[in-house]
């Protein structure tokens, strides 16, 4: 079959919500990065991104005959004065952005079966075994900086990824990434307060606070990770509000990253959140992954970071919680109000 007019597949972007496209050819990736990366334990115990490291570099294990890699990229960037202190990463303070973008995907998907019955396809948003940045990358759409986060030129990094590979060609295909623009700047790097940032993209998990505010739910953070989490409870976003790429940032229209209820609250409010109020405000966004006593461990341990005597009683109240996570991290906190 000839290739596909990527004019029109833009276009079926466009219509779906995606706010960047571009196309790659589906090559194998080298795994040196992937493989060191996993062999200094930078994972973490994400265990899951070290399975199928086999099939994370060649997509056509995934979707036999691939020929192309399609990535999108899609602005959450959001701005409400009501949140603007919020301790939640601002990705997730709307719809979770697995929903979102898996729908657009799905609505691409649709109509590109309704255009191209004979081409066969296989998508991820965020949870497949799929490489997204590199393929971003090689897409077009832009780099991977220092901070490891994948930042784009219109949009800079306030964006979310998606990718499908195709069993077909297309017309047209990107040259691989855009020029790099972190030129000599380090501050990401220098403002992340538990160095994580090890530069050249690479980012150690084990002192990421991301990594310690939502997938380490099984034990405590690190004491010297703790005292960085004044008015952080879920995620963090110091290293790309540093970044000078992102000084003029482009609100987007997605009414589905518009802040919900819950980013309104303040870390003494999430601390003291009550199972009924979790079970309305939480369900639809991505803080469902720290779970109910994870999110008010962290809110604990960013009240005794932030030394909030005026919560005193609060953590008092919550060192007889019935979490242990939570009766632990008050402990803490209540040391850290002692003057």
């Amino acid at each position: 079959m000839p290739p596909l007019s990527t004019q029109h597949l833009r276009q079926l972007s466009t219509q779906v919500g995606f706010d960047l496209v571009g196309f790659a050819r589906a090559e194998p990736i080298p795994g040196d990065f992937l493989l060191e990366w996993l062999a200094a334990g930078c994972d973490a115990d994400m265990d899951w991104l070290g399975t199928r490291t086999a099939e994370r570099l060649d997509v056509s294990l995934l979707l036999p005959g691939a020929r192309t890699v399609i990535a999108f990229a899609t602005n959450y960037y959001r701005e409400d004065p009501r949140t603007e202190d919020s301790p939640i990463a601002r990705y997730a303070r709307g719809r979770d952005y697995h929903s979102t973008l898996r729908d657009s995907l799905k609505s691409f998907r649709r109509r590109l079966k309704e255009a191209y019955p004979e081409v066969h396809d296989y998508g991820s948003v965020d949870s497949g075994p799929m490489m997204e940045k590199v393929w971003a990358a090689r897409a077009g759409l832009g780099y991977v900086g220092k901070n490891g986060c994948f930042i784009t030129e219109p949009l800079g990094s306030w964006v979310l990824l998606a990718v499908l590979v195709l069993d077909a060609e297309v017309d047209a295909y990107a040259e691989g990434p855009t020029a790099d623009r972190c030129g000599s700047c380090h501050l990401c790097i220098m403002s992340c307060p538990t160095g994580a940032l090890l530069g050249q993209g690479r980012v150690d998990a084990r002192a990421c606070l991301s990594y310690q505010t939502i997938e380490n739910r099984h034990a405590e953070v690190p004491e010297s990770f703790r005292v960085e989490m004044d008015n952080l409870v879920f995620g963090c976003d110091i290293c790309q509000d540093v970044c000078p790429l992102n000084r003029r940032p482009v609100t987007t229209s997605n009414k589905r990253f518009a802040p919900r209820a819950v980013a309104e609250l303040g870390v003494m409010e999430l601390a003291a959140l009550t199972p009924e109020q979790y079970d309305q405000l939480i369900p639809g966004t991505a803080l469902g992954r720290a779970k109910y006593d994870g999110l008010r461990r962290n809110a604990v341990y960013a009240l005794g970071a932030a030394k909030r005597v005026e919560a005193r009683p609060l953590i008092e109240r919550l060192r007889e919680d019935p979490s242990e996570a939570v009766r632990h991290a008050a402990e803490w906190a209540l040391l850290h109000l002692n003057p």
